[in-house]
C-alpha cells in the first residue's frame, strides 16, 4: 500500500506542479492542492499514515537544509537588522489581533494569548520553495525572510514556554531551563558548525566507501535537526543551521547538487502533497464564518506586521509586501503549537479543528501572494 501511495503522490505532484507553472503560479501551489484531491476529503487515494508523515518530516528537514546550503553568509549578516524588524513586526500585529479576537470570543486571557501566539507563528518551508523557483532565495529579501523566520520561531517558542509556565499547564518544566536549553543549542550549533563540521566532512571524505561526503552531510543535518527538536526549537531551524555550516566549506556544491536530487525525487514532493492530504473539511460548515474571519485576519496581520518591519529596515513597499507575504504561511510550526495547546487544554477539539483549516488556508495562499507581490508587472 505504501509503495502504491508513494507512486501516486510522485506522479500527481509532478503533473500538478507542471500545470501550476503553466498557469503562471509556483509549482508548490499545485502540489498542495493535489494533496487535497488525493486525500480523504476528495478521492481518498492517499492517507496521512505514520510512515508517510515520517517521510514528509524528512522532506521538510531536507528542504530547509538546502536553503541553508544556498544561504550567502555575507548577505545574511547584512540583513540582520531587517530580519529582526520583519520577525518582530510579524509577531506583534498577529499577537495583538489574536488576543483581541480571543477576548471577543469570550476566551480566557491565557487562551486568548495562546491564540495570539499561534497566529504569530511562521513556517517558511513553503516560502523557501517559492523563493527558489523565483530565483530570489539568494537575494537580500530571501536572506531577510529566512533570518526573520528564525527570529520569529525563537521568540514565539520562548513566549509559549512562558505562557505554559504562567498558566501551570506545563508546571513541571522550569521556564529558565527551557530558555537555557534553547540558548545552549544555538551557541553549541554555531560553535560546532564553525569548528567541527568542516573537520568531520574532511575526515569522512577520506573513507574508502561510496558517497561519504553526502552521507556525512546528512548525518550532520539529521543530528542538528534532532538536537533542535530535543531542546524545544523546531527541527527545521536545526536543519537550516546545518546547511549554513556546510555552505562555507569546500564541499558545498557537491553536497547541494546531490542532496537536491535526493530531496526533490521523493521526500519534498511527499511533504508538500501530504499537507493537502491532511486537510479535513468535515463539519467545518458549522463554523465556516469564524474560519473565514480567522483566515483573513491570519493573512492580513502577518502581511501588515512583517511588511511594516521590512519597510522600516529600508526596503521599498513592493519588496516589503513580498517579504510580508513570504511570512504568511503558518505550516507545520503552527500545527505543532496547536497540538501543544490542545494537549494543555488551551484549545478545545472544535477550535483546534477550525485552526487546522486556518493554517491550511495560510499555507495555500502564500505561493500565489508571493508570486503577485514579487512580480514587477503587478505594480505597473
Amino acid at each position: 500500500m505504501l509503495i502504491f501511495q508513494l507512486s501516486i503522490i510522485l506522479l500527481a505532484s509532478k503533473i500538478a506542479g507542471d500545470i501550476s507553472v503553466r498557469l503562471k503560479q509556483p509549482s508548490v501551489l499545485g502540489k498542495l492542492l493535489i494533496g487535497i484531491v488525493l486525500g480523504p476529503s476528495v478521492l481518498g487515494l492517499v492517507d496521512d499514515t505514520d510512515v508517510l508523515n515520517e517521510i514528509s518530516q524528512i522532506g521538510v528537514i531536507l528542504l530547509m537544509f538546502i536553503a541553508g546550503l544556498e544561504t550567502d553568509i555575507d548577505e545574511f549578516k547584512r540583513t540582520g537588522k531587517a530580519s529582526i524588524f520583519v520577525g518582530i513586526g510579524g509577531i506583534i500585529v498577529p499577537f495583538v489581533v489574536g488576543y483581541l479576537v480571543g477576548s471577543f470570543l469570550n476566551l480566557s486571557p491565557s487562551q486568548s494569548s495562546f491564540l495570539g501566539l499561534l497566529l504569530s507563528a511562521t513556517s517558511v518551508s513553503i516560502s523557501v520553495q517559492v523563493l527558489k523557483e523565483m530565483n530570489k532565495l539568494k537575494t537580500r529579501e530571501g536572506a531577510t525572510v529566512l533570518g526573520a523566520a528564525v527570529i520569529d520561531d525563537i521568540l514565539v517558542i520562548i513566549a509559549l514556554a512562558f505562557l505554559l509556565s504562567m498558566t501551570g499547564s506545563d508546571g513541571d518544566v522550569s521556564l529558565s531551563k527551557l530558555i537555557l536549553k534553547k540558548v545552549l543549542f544555538f551557541i553549541g550549533a554555531i560553535i560546532v558548525g564553525w569548528k567541527i563540521v568542516p573537520f568531520l566532512l574532511k575526515k569522512f571524505s577520506s573513507l574508502r566507501v561510496t558517497e561519504t561526503v553526502i552521507s556525512s552531510a546528512l548525518i550532520i543535518c539529521f543530528i542538528y535537526a534532532y538536537m533542535a527538536e530535543y531542546t524545544g526549537v523546531a527541527a527545521i531551524i536545526g536543519a537550516y543551521i546545518a546547511g549554513v555550516s556546510i555552505s562555507v566549506t569546500e564541499f558545498k556544491h557537491e553536497v547541494f547538487e546531490k542532496i537536491e536530487t535526493i530531496s526533490y525525487s521523493i521526500f519534498v514532493p511527499v511533504f508538500f502533497t501530504l499537507i493537502g492530504v491532511s486537510a479535513r473539511f468535515t463539519g467545518i460548515l458549522t463554523d465556516l464564518g469564524l474560519i473565514i474571519i480567522l483566515s483573513i485576519l491570519a493573512i492580513i496581520t502577518k502581511l501588515i506586521g512583517s511588511s511594516i518591519g521590512a519597510k522600516l529596515s529600508g526596503f521599498t513597499w513592493k519588496i516589503s509586501l513580498g517579504i510580508g507575504s513570504a511570512m504568511i504561511s503558518r505550516g507545520e510550526v503552527a500545527l505543532i503549537i496547536a497540538s501543544i495547546g490542545l494537549e494543555n487544554k488551551l484549545l478545545d477539539q472544535s477550535f483546534f479543528s477550525m485552526l487546522l483549516v486556518v493554517v491550511l488556508v495560510t499555507t495555500l495562499v502564500t505561493p500565489p501572494m508571493m508570486k503577485w507581490f514579487f512580480n514587477e508587472k503587478s505594480f505597473k
